[in-house]
Formats: structure tokens, sequence, C-alpha cells
């Protein structure tokens, strides 16, 4: 499992008073995102292959506002030749609150014919470390 805090922010509250839906699904996809930058080695700029997301979900189960700081936990619940799903729990800085769960489904293609390539090499490396048993 990895995990990152992540401080909200002003601009995420909503006029309700708490933060919007649409903040957890851009939450998920920027710790997914970090992750396979910094510790997976993906090239976003120049690398062969690019991660796709053809699928994703949100479950709201708890309120969130600014200026609260959101735990994401992440961890990869199934990893296949081509694509991988990404679990997610957002969690009250308490730990224990669940704020939100979530999964992104990545299918990984060649950067330029957009077909399916298969996740190798350091990237499948590093994505094993995340797999749930």
């Amino acid at each position: 499992m990895h995990w990152v805090s992540v401080p909200t922010r002003w601009k995420d509250n909503d006029v309700y008073g708490h933060v919007n839906n649409a903040v957890h699904y851009s939450l998920m996809d920027t710790v997914i995102n970090t992750w396979l930058i910094e510790e997976a080695g993906l090239d976003i700029h120049a690398g062969g292959s690019i991660g796709l997301c053809v699928e994703s979900h949100c479950t709201y189960t708890a309120s969130v506002s600014f200026p609260e700081v959101i735990r994401v936990g992440l961890r990869i619940g199934k990893l296949g030749r081509s694509s991988v799903r990404y679990e997610l729990g957002l969690f009250k800085a308490d730990g224990a609150t669940l704020v939100a769960e979530g999964h992104f489904v990545h299918v990984f293609v060649d950067r330029d014919t957009r077909r399916p390539t298969e996740i190798g090499g350091g990237l499948r490396a590093a994505m094993e470390r995340l797999v749930v048993a």
C-alpha cells in the first residue's frame, strides 16, 4: 500500500460547504500518476507507452471540507498484461474515517499507434509491489 497525505484547498469546497465530488476523482488521478512518475519511473513525455483511463468509479461515504487533510491509500487490485486496476481509499486525516473509495483502470498503449502494449520492466516490478493478495 502506498500512502499520501493531500491538503484540501479553499477552492475545493462547493456551495454546500464540503469538498466537491469532482475533487475526489482529481485526487485519485493525481495520486496514481504521481506514483507512476516518481515510484514506477513512467516517462509521461517521451516514454514508448502511456496509460489511458478506460474506467473509473467512486463511492462517497463521508463529507470532508477545507482545510482538512485527506489521507489517500493506493493499491493494485489486478495487474494484467496491458491493464491495471488501481484501488484507492480516501480517509480523513485520522486514517480511520473513510471519505470515499474508488478505482481507476488504465490500459497501457503504444504512444504512437494507441494499440495495447505489455506492461514490462521497472513499471511492472513497481506495480507488483502494490498488488494485493
